[in-house]
């Protein structure tokens, strides 16, 4: 009698599949530093830009597939610090920056900041959707960076050029650093709904943006990304004059739900083992009344 072959375990092919794409994540991270050390600014771009592409595709595949864990948003956020924040300084050091002490220092402060923001990220929104940041997104910073040589090179960027870019550049690193950090809120990139008008105007001002990309990169990128991140500020300071920001940290819900979403649960808080133990403390005579996990048992 011929071993019966082993079926494929679906579910481990689905929980591996938002990892694959942070690992391309980090792949395209690799390049895109290796690419600028050798000079080759064009592809570190889109080498910033494409894992973006993938840091958007792990996050939504994870939460299609309900398969988000702990595990995934440590891992993401490793990979961000290497795409978003030494990859772009790497592209900005080697580009621009290599004169002097100056753009190594500068370059650090921008790593250390997007590494920082990474880490409140894990805090207050790992693992759940957003609908807006809390602080300028690592993703946005480091593309705004990643595309600024393909803007250098167009006859838009030649019109300025008597301009101290080498001055000029290093305080744009410090600006981005900082709006990782701050409290400015930026918007997530929308999910369209036939229910909500506003997420049809927000995704279609989206997918207009990806066209003129597509079109003519080096003339549209650079300036979309910095728009966005104006966009950010000018929004904050208007809700400001209003009176509307919120008072605390504005993406730290109170609900129960993301509470036990948040917070790591201890072995004896895990829904079978405290079954497990009652049924064994339960006195002889008692009915042992049946488990019922409530809405936030079970969640990892």
């Amino acid at each position: 009698m011929r071993p019966a072959i082993p079926r494929p375990d679906m579910r481990r092919a689905v929980v591996l599949l938002p990892n694959g794409f942070t690992l391309g994540n980090l792949l395209f991270g690799v390049f895109a530093i290796a690419s600028a050390s050798r000079g080759d600014f064009e592809w570190a771009g889109w080498c910033v830009v494409l894992g973006g592409v993938m840091d958007t595709l792990d996050g939504r595949v994870a939460r299609m597939t309900r398969t988000s864990s702990r595990f995934g948003v440590e891992l993401d956020s490793l990979v961000d610090a290497v795409t978003f924040g030494v990859a772009p300084a790497f592209i900005m050091y080697f580009a621009v920056l290599n004169h002097d002490n100056l753009g190594v220092f500068v370059s650090f402060i921008y790593v250390a900041c997007a590494v920082m923001r990474l880490a409140r990220f894990n805090i207050e929104q790992g693992g759940r959707a957003k609908t807006q940041f809390h602080g300028l997104p690592s993703p946005a910073a480091g593309m705004t960076l990643a595309t600024y040589w393909w803007f250098s090179q167009t006859s838009l960027f030649n019109m300025v050029s008597g301009w101290p870019w080498h001055t000029a550049l290093p305080v744009v690193m410090l600006v981005l650093s900082f709006l990782m950090i701050s409290h400015v809120l930026y918007p997530a990139p929308p999910n369209i709904s036939l229910r909500k008008p506003g997420t049809i105007v927000l995704g279609a001002a989206f997918i207009a943006a990806i066209v003129l990309v597509v079109i003519d990169h080096r003339r549209y990128a650079f300036p979309l990304m910095v728009a966005y991140v104006a966009y950010g500020l000018l929004r904050t300071f208007v809700l400001g004059l209003m009176d509307r920001l919120p008072s605390a940290d504005p993406l730290l819900d109170d609900d129960e739900d993301d509470e036990a979403m948040a917070r790591p649960i201890e072995l004896a808080e895990h829904p079978h083992r405290r079954r497990r133990r009652r049924r064994r403390s339960a006195p002889l005579g008692e009915q042992i009344q049946p488990f019922n996990p409530g809405p936030d048992e079970g969640r990892e």
